[in-house]
C-alpha cells in the first residue's frame, strides 16, 4: 500500500488542487476510487460559498464525506486498499475542535482525537492524503487563544508527518516534495538534557545537565 502524504503550504499556495492532482493520477488506475473527507463547516456566508465552489470544483468521480470533528471515524469507515482519502483540511479539523463556542470539545477531548489518529493510520487500509497549512513562518501573534492555535497546528502537523512517507511542501503552487525522515525522541524533543559535560560542534563545553535547546540544533529537523 502507498504511504501517506502530508501536504503543507500557505493560504493560496496549491495545496488543495495539487492534492486532487495525486488522487486524479491515483483515480486512472482500473479499479481504484478516491474520497474526499471534508472538514469545513458553514458557520457564515463566506465559508458556505466557499464550501460550495470546493464541491463544484472536484472531479465528479470523486465521493465526499463530511467529518468536522469525528476523523478518524470518518477514515475507519471509509478505508479500503483500492480507496485513496484525501483529508482536506487538517486546519479546518483543528478550528472545529477548538472553537471558542458554547459546548466546544475540550482541549484534552482534541488531544485524544489526535492520539486516536496516531494510533489508527499505520494499520489504515487506504493511504491518506493529508492537506494542511504552515502558520509558523510569520509574525508571532499577540493573543493567547492565536498562539495557543498556531501551537496546536504546530504539534498536529509534526505528529502526521511522522505517519507520512512523503512530505510536500507548496509555494506559489509549485511543490516541493521530499520523503519523511524518521526522528529518534531525543531530536523530537524541545530541549536535550545532557547527563554529561561534553563540548558541542561550535566547542563550547556544555556542563552536566545543562537543557541545551534543540531548536537551535543544525540537525533539528521541526
Amino acid at each position: 500500500m502507498p504511504a501517506h502524504h502530508l501536504i503543507v503550504g500557505g493560504q493560496r499556495s496549491g495545496k488543495s488542487r495539487h492534492a486532487e492532482r495525486l488522487a486524479l493520477r491515483w483515480a486512472r488506475v482500473p479499479g481504484h476510487q478516491v474520497t474526499v473527507v471534508a472538514t469545513a463547516e458553514a458557520h457564515d456566508d463566506e465559508m458556505r460559498e466557499r464550501i460550495a465552489r470546493h464541491r463544484a470544483e472536484r472531479p465528479s468521480g470523486f465521493d465526499t464525506v463530511e467529518a468536522p470533528l469525528r476523523l478518524c471515524e470518518a477514515l475507519r469507515a471509509a478505508a479500503s486498499p483500492r480507496r485513496l482519502l484525501v483529508v482536506d483540511c487538517l486546519t479546518l479539523w483543528l478550528t472545529n475542535w477548538l472553537m471558542p463556542m458554547a459546548g466546544a470539545p475540550r482541549l484534552d477531548d482534541w488531544r485524544a482525537e489526535c492520539a486516536e489518529l496516531q494510533r489508527l493510520l499505520p494499520a489504515l487500509a487506504s493511504p491518506v492524503v493529508f492537506v494542511s497549512n504552515e502558520v509558523g513562518w510569520g509574525v508571532m501573534p499577540m493573543g493567547r487563544e492565536v498562539r495557543a492555535y498556531v501551537d496546536e497546528l504546530g504539534r498536529l502537523n509534526q505528529q502526521v508527518a511522522r505517519q507520512c512517507g512523503e512530505l510536500t511542501l507548496m509555494v506559489a503552487g509549485q511543490p516541493w516534495t521530499r520523503p519523511v525522515e524518521p526522528l529518534d525522541e531525543a531530536r523530537n524533543a524541545d530541549t536535550i538534557v545532557d547527563t554529561r559535560a561534553d563540548t558541542n560542534r561550535a566547542g563550547h563545553e556544555v556542563p552536566a545537565g545543562e537543557h541545551v535547546d534543540a531548536t537551535d540544533s543544525k540537525e533539528n529537523h521541526q
